[in-house]
């Protein structure tokens, strides 16, 4: 797919951190099966979220469509690090010469951009080897969440389209583990992340299994 299959930007400034809600819950995940090495971040952008993951220790890869993103990626220089420019709707076993099969893939705030999520989520089950780890991050939409919006009236806020780019998809718990389990994974785990107050949070972090 071109460059028009999804919203994207060339990262003129920096990426908006998502350390704080995801970045530890993440680690614990990789780190409980005991056997992930290799991580592909599906929609790396500028690679500050992958940086984190390779200093942990974990060899990883990164792909985006900004070539703006690409290249501040490369500029960091990990060891363990390796980035190219790449569509979510590619095979991820071409991008990287030699590596035909990815431990773990995660998408940190990516699958809320695409137009063709089920595209993406089939390349996924292509990459991951049998029994590896897909582990998704996007905003949390829910009904209790929406009727607080809505009586609040922040709907137009929080689902503004006032902004270049932008979420084209709003996920729930259901519809996200529902548009993974059609490719038979397997549902892990759910996290709540941003606030304290369940079912009100701000984003949502899910972990699925490749079947083995």
């Amino acid at each position: 797919m071109n460059e028009t299959a999804y919203a994207y930007h060339d990262y003129g400034h920096a990426d908006p951190p998502h350390q704080p809600l995801y970045l530890d819950i993440i680690l614990r995940r990789l780190a409980e099966p005991g056997d992930i090495r290799t991580v592909l971040d599906a929609g790396c952008g500028d690679g500050n979220f992958t940086a984190s993951i390779a200093e942990a220790g974990y060899t990883t890869f990164g792909i985006d469509l900004s070539p703006g993103g690409i290249a501040k990626a490369q500029a960091r220089g990990l060891p363990n690090g390796h980035f190219a420019v790449g569509s979510v709707y590619d095979d991820f076993r071409t991008v990287f010469p030699g590596q035909t099969s990815f431990d773990a893939i995660m998408a940190i705030e990516v699958i809320e951009h695409l137009y063709d999520p089920r595209c993406f989520v089939r390349r996924c089950s292509e990459a991951v080897r049998p029994g590896g780890l897909v582990i998704i991050t996007t905003p949390y939409w829910g009904y209790l969440k929406n009727i607080v919006l809505a009586v609040t009236n922040r709907i137009d806020r929080a689902l503004t389209v006032l902004w270049d780019g932008g979420h084209i998809k709003h996920w729930s718990y259901r519809t996200l583990r529902t548009v993974f389990e059609e490719r038979g994974f397997e549902f892990v785990a759910f996290h709540g992340a941003g606030r304290r107050i369940p079912y009100l949070w701000n984003g949502m972090l899910m972990v699925f299994r490749a079947p083995r």
